[in-house]
């Protein structure tokens, strides 16, 4: 492995970029560099494991917008829906252990759920995002209600669909954490942070978390800086719609009436969305930590296989490909986890690839064919409405060289 110990010079400020890499990969460094000098990058990372074998772990800039501190190897930020992903592994591990079955009704599992007609809603409809319920309507809460997690619960328990569950997806921005997230603990006994904790990051050494945070592990998060030019967090607040018809300009505000009533950077940078559990969006990590563990989803790391060959095959079955409501975007769809969509979520060049971005750039993926992991992670987000160029750049130099 090479040690990496450069710079890189742009925007009137000397970006550092540190790490290590097998010298064949020198394409991805290099492309790395490039999203300093060419984008609004300030912190960063990109690892890559290809057949359970760490080949790329680099890292460069700063953990602040004030670039006060430089982005370490044990810097941590927030992925954002990068969760989703890393959330809907976890729930396949339990499916192909035999403690779910996703063709049962949700009920079967959580019987509260029943209520106002959802009794027959499969799990495979939370997986896949088409159980209607996108956002919460019949019991909206209040701001800051998103970090009471059983208060959450208790809201979908009582939420009534929008529109007949099964026939049209809508991207279930918080919702698919929190319904994921319940299941699970009905299953097994532990919601999705503490079964990631125990039963994949901890076996895998991997630096990623979805809430439960300790102090210690808090003081590695580096900052983030949302853009609010993206859609999602641009989005005005509306009335619920008289006429009962849905698209994404009534959707996407409702996501996040049960955020607080603050400044999307304060939230984000605060104590409590670093301890609570949101699984779909507040997973906290660094590149090397995910790409383990989408490498030993796809192959072994450190001997250690996360699914049974059945098992990942059919958690990447596509489930369906639409335009789904709420972001308007195309998503071949798996379960739990998004299919490779270059339109939207660029993996590579495998079709099969799966995994999940997050807004402003992030990204986890598991390439089942060439077993490879990848992910990058940033701190500074962009507006684009797919993954974007920065992560683009580096999936493109990885397989210039794994072919």
């Amino acid at each position: 492995m090479v040690e990496l110990n450069e710079t890189v010079d742009a925007r009137g400020t000397s970006f550092p970029v540190r790490g290590r890499y097998d010298g064949r990969f020198r394409p991805v460094v290099e492309a790395f560099k490039a999203n300093f000098a060419r984008e609004d990058e300030i912190g960063a990372a990109c690892s890559i494991v290809v057949d359970g074998e760490t080949l790329v772990d680099i890292w460069g800039g700063y953990r602040d917008g004030a670039r006060s501190g430089e982005w370490d190897a044990g810097t941590t930020v927030c992925m954002m829906s990068v969760a989703k992903g890393v959330s809907g592994v976890c729930f396949n591990i339990a499916v192909d252990r035999g403690l779910i079955d996703i063709d049962r009704p949700v009920a079967a599992y959580w019987p509260e759920f029943a209520q106002n007609g959802k009794a027959e809603i499969p799990v495979r409809w939370i997986l896949d995002h088409r159980a209607a319920i996108p956002v919460l309507t019949t019991d909206p809460m209040w701001p800051g209600g998103m970090f009471d997690r059983e208060a959450y619960v208790r809201a979908l328990a009582v939420q009534e669909p929008l529109w007949q569950p099964g026939t049209r997806a809508a991207y279930h921005v918080h919702n698919q954490g929190f319904l994921m997230g319940e299941i699970l603990r009905r299953a097994t006994g532990k919601t999705i942070g503490p079964f990631l904790r125990s039963d994949v990051a901890g076996p895998l050494h991997a630096e990623y978390h979805i809430g439960g945070m300790s102090e210690e592990e808090q003081g590695h998060v580096a900052e983030v800086m949302p853009n609010m030019g993206a859609r999602l967090f641009a989005a005005k607040d509306v009335d619920v719609p008289e006429d009962g018809v849905w698209d994404g300009a009534t959707l996407r505000p409702l996501a996040f009436r049960q955020n607080p009533d603050e400044p999307w950077h304060t939230t984000l940078n605060s104590r409590v969305w670093r301890e609570v559990e949101i699984a779909s969006g507040n997973g906290h990590g660094n590149a090397r930590g995910v790409a383990r563990i989408y490498g030993a989803t796809v192959g072994k790391v450190d001997g250690i296989s996360l699914l049974s060959r059945d098992g990942l095959e059919a958690m990447i079955v596509e489930q369906h490909n639409q335009v789904e409501l709420l972001q308007e975007r195309p998503y071949h769809q798996a379960l739990g986890v998004l299919l490779n969509t270059p339109e939207a979520v660029y993996m590579g060049p495998n079709p099969r690839s799966f995994g999940h971005h997050g807004i402003g750039g992030s990204l986890g993926f598991g390439d089942p064919d060439r077993k490879v992991g990848f992910s990058y992670a940033c701190n500074k987000m962009h507006a684009v409405g797919d993954n974007g160029p920065r992560a683009r750049r580096l999936i493109d130099a990885a397989y210039e060289v794994i072919g």
